[in-house]
Formats: structure tokens, sequence, C-alpha cells
């Protein structure tokens, strides 16, 4: 794709006849994929390469990271970001040049918030007390660090990098250089009881994390655990974990606001909030994601996958690997997919705004899940019920095309 195919694309997306009317863009967020780590777990399913040599090419990637969002600018010109999110792979694998650096090219091109959520995703194997401590004082404002579990067997079962003391070690330089920090965690790990979900609970806790990630593990399509399957625990077992958690995390002053996310007040993680209620991101880096709207279309794309790939095809000014506009058909599921995760709903006027469709194009979807159970709904909000949370894929399923008609 050349600068001049570019260009033409970026007058397209404004002003083409499109099948949208969007009275106003939703706010937003930055997202920067960085795509190595130090060893591919077995359940992981995302974007990410294992490093074989002694250092991966930090440098070349800066600066392709660069040429994308540069390239990026003209479809976003003008709107303010107000979450940036550095995941991956291991993005605390970045020195912390390399990470002041990133975060100067992203001030230094876009109109950051002054007040902007950034978020560094960090692991456990990884800590090093000075380089967070100067991430910190580049800009990163949140961690969230991927600890799993507290215990060694399970550790190891997971293919962490990673032991106990380092996961305690983590949290803790994790808490002196951050006010703000997230601790992911992991239940219904092979062969875990409901005593040890407990006790990786229990200590996460006592470090009074800000927000916390609780993730019921799912065998994952492409994956190492997909191919040779673990011992898990029974449905049975998995739920009274599920119960045990949403108890045990209220009772310590934590809202469920999301299916997995637990926070403190005032402490949910806004970047995923924006992807929740509909919001646009642009992604930058190998594989990832953007959806962008327009006055009269919404486009997603995708970045080439491979780091080699990415690097290369970002150089030749051609990092989209893919581009295609979301359908007026695919919007409700897609909008409902994000929205109905969240435990409070969405307000009406949300879907109105950011879909630009009318509330009868999903009428009979919704009187579906009202009938099940699945919803509540009044003339200013719909919110899942806990038989919808706890059900929620075939409660978005119904919002596919051809559902409920």
């Amino acid at each position: 794709m050349s600068a001049q195919s570019t260009g033409a694309g970026v007058i397209k997306a404004f002003v083409a006849p499109g099948s949208l009317r969007l009275t106003s863009l939703p706010p937003l967020a930055l997202y920067v994929h960085f795509p190595w780590c130090v060893r591919k777990c077995p359940y992981c399913d995302f974007n990410s390469h294992e490093w074989k040599g002694e250092r991966f090419p930090e440098d070349e990637y800066l600066d392709a990271l660069r040429a994308d969002l540069e390239q990026a600018l003209p479809l976003v010109w003008g709107r303010q970001v107000h979450t940036v999110f550095i995941g991956g792979g291991t993005p605390s694998l970045l020195t912390a040049r390399g990470l002041d650096r990133l975060l100067s090219d992203v001030r230094a091109l876009l109109p950051l918030d002054a007040d902007a959520e950034i978020t560094l995703e960090a692991n456990p194997g990884t800590f090093e007390a000075e380089k967070f401590a100067q991430f910190g004082a580049s800009g990163v404002n949140r961690l969230s660090v991927g600890i799993q579990s507290f215990n060694e067997a399970h550790l190891k079962a997971l293919g962490r990098i990673h032991d106990t003391s380092q996961a305690h070690h983590a949290v803790e330089i994790a808490a002196k250089h951050f006010d703000n920090f997230n601790l992911d965690l992991m239940f219904a790990l092979p062969q875990q009881t409901l005593d040890e979900c407990r006790a990786d609970i229990e200590t996460a806790l006592s470090f009074a994390p800000p927000h916390l990630s609780l993730y019921h593990l799912t065998l994952e399509p492409n994956t190492l655990f997909a191919k040779f399957p673990p011992a898990l625990p029974d449905d049975d077992a998995s739920a009274d974990m599920h119960d045990w958690i949403h108890e045990r995390t209220a009772s310590a002053g934590y809202e469920r606001y999301e299916v997995s996310a637990y926070a403190k007040l005032h402490r949910q993680c806004k970047h995923n909030l924006n992807y929740w209620r509909f919001g646009d991101y642009l992604g930058i880096g190998a594989g990832a994601h953007t959806k962008l709207s327009f006055p009269n279309r919404i486009v997603r794309q995708a970045r080439y996958k491979h780091p080699a790939t990415f690097i290369e095809e970002a150089r030749a000014g051609t990092p989209v690997q893919e581009e295609h506009e979301v359908g007026v058909h695919d919007l409700p599921f897609e909008f409902m997919l994000n929205a109905l995760r969240l435990v409070e709903g969405f307000p009406v006027h949300r879907f109105i705004e950011r879909t630009g469709l009318p509330m009868t194009s999903i009428e009979p979807a919704l009187q579906d899940a009202e009938r099940r159970g699945l919803i509540t709904r009044d003339y200013e909000k719909i919110a899942p019920t806990a038989l919808g949370q706890r059900f929620l894929n075939d409660l978005q399923a119904l919002f596919l095309k051809g559902k409920g008609e």
C-alpha cells in the first residue's frame, strides 16, 4: 500500500458514502503490542513469540512502531487519546530507555490527555526494581502484573517463568513504585482444589491491589493445552471457585464491574472500559487490532502478526494486513459482545450513538433475552441479570445476525 493509496483510503473513510450516520465519535485509546516473551505459555493464544537469541531487536521494533503510528495519524487526526495500554507478549522486557523512547514518540505524535491512564503489562520473571522505577518516571502510571498463581506447582503446570518468591517480590515492587496496579490471576487450574484457589486469592488480597483480574482458565484453540489438555476441575468445582471469588472480593471491598474484573472505588481499568463501551482504539505493533469510527462508517484493521514481517512492512509504509468496514448487520453483535460484559450494562443512548442504529434493530433479540431472564431493561438502560452474566455466551449469541428474528 503506497502513501498515495493510504491517502485515498483516508479520504474515503471520511467522505465516501457509507452505511452509517454517527452523530459523534467515541473516545479514542491507543494499544501498543510488544510481541516477544521469554517462553510461550501453553494456555496462551495471544500473538507472542519466544525470542531465541541473546536480545530481541528493540531499536528496529521501536522504529517500526513509530512508522506504524505515523502512517495511521491521518485516520485519527485531531482526536485526543485518553488511555494507552502496552501489552504483549512481555513488554516489561523493554529496556528503560526503550520504554521512554516509545512513550516520547507517542506524546510527540498524538494529543495525549494530560491525565491519560498509561498501563504496562509485566511478567514477574522480568522485574527489576530500578527499571520499574524508571518506567514510572517515563510516564507509566498503571502496572498490570501477570501473576496467574502464587502456588509453585500451578506455576510450573502453567509454564510460567517465575516462581512463588518472584511473584511476591514482583507485587512488592509494583506496590512500591505504582499507586495504581492490577494483579492477573487464573482459577480452575490443572488439578486445583477450592482451598488452593482460596489461598491464591487471599495472598493477592493481602497486597491490597487496587484492581484484580480473575480469569477462569480456558483451553483456547491453537495452544499447547488445546493439543494436550490437562486435567481440569469439573464444572461443579470451578463453579464453587467462581462463587467463592465473588463473595470474597465483595467482602474485601472490591466491586465486580465486568465478567472477570474487580476494582476498588474509582480504580476500574479505563482502557478496558473503553473497549467494553464500544469506544475506538488504534492498535499499533505486530498483530495489533484497530477499531475506528467515522461519521459514515466503522472500520477494523489488523497489522501483520509476525514481528519480522511487521517490521519490514512498517518500514515500507504498509503495516496493515487487513482492513474492512463493519457491516450494519454485524454491528449489534459486535456492540453486545463488549457491552454485555459490564455488570452495569449500558445506557440505551450509547447503542444508538456508537452504532448509528435505532433500538428497533435489536428489539426482537432484546425481547428474547428478557423472556429468558438474561437481561433487565427500561427506557434508559439495559443490563445482564445474574443469570445473563453466568450464561453470557448464550446472551451475546442472541444478537448474531438472524437471531431473535
